[in-house]
């Protein structure tokens, strides 16, 4: 089930954070799986914003969740995580359509993020739900911000990309 962050919730995606990143180990991205997982506070922070949301088990307990910013007039994925041991049950993408819809029911017209180039799981799994790449030269200036921010956090040791796709629609 996918639905919106509650506060007993945050220390879970934490848990759910960390167990994400250990998949980069194998591919020699130890500083990604080490990457120590929002705050407590910053997850609560987008939590009241109304821009927080989990899938969970059958017993609802998250097993990933996303979190919501807007950046350039868009939806912007902050961070979508999904435990893996309940990867590849399409638990990403219909966090994506929450985004999605929650753009929509604000008028915005397109989900930005910005991800890895080159891990299987990042841009080229959003190019399959229809994200497309956004040069630099064509990113506003929020989502030039966000990667700056991205470079001074060391993550553009690996090649990174801005993606965008319009919205479809409330989900």
């Amino acid at each position: 089930m996918i639905r919106l962050a509650r506060p007993q919730d945050l220390p879970r995606l934490r848990d759910v954070e960390r167990a994400a990143g250990e998949p980069f180990r194998d591919l020699g991205m130890d500083a990604v799986a080490d990457d120590e997982p929002p705050t407590t506070a910053e997850l609560a922070a987008h939590r009241a914003r109304g821009r927080a949301w989990v899938a969970t088990d059958e017993q609802d307990v998250p097993v990933g969740y996303l979190l919501l910013d807007v950046v350039d007039g868009a939806a912007h994925v902050e961070q979508v995580s999904v435990h893996p041991a309940w990867a590849r049950r399409r638990l990403g993408g219909r966090l994506l359509e929450a985004a999605d819809g929650w753009a929509a029911e604000h008028g915005l017209t397109a989900v930005t993020l910005t991800t890895f180039a080159d891990v299987p799981w990042n841009a080229p799994w959003y190019a399959r739900l229809g994200f497309a790449v956004v040069p630099d030269e064509e990113a506003g200036p929020g989502l030039l911000a966000v990667r700056r921010h991205e470079r001074e956090r060391g993550l553009e040791a690996w090649p990174r990309v801005s993606m965008r796709r319009p919205v479809a629609g409330p989900a």
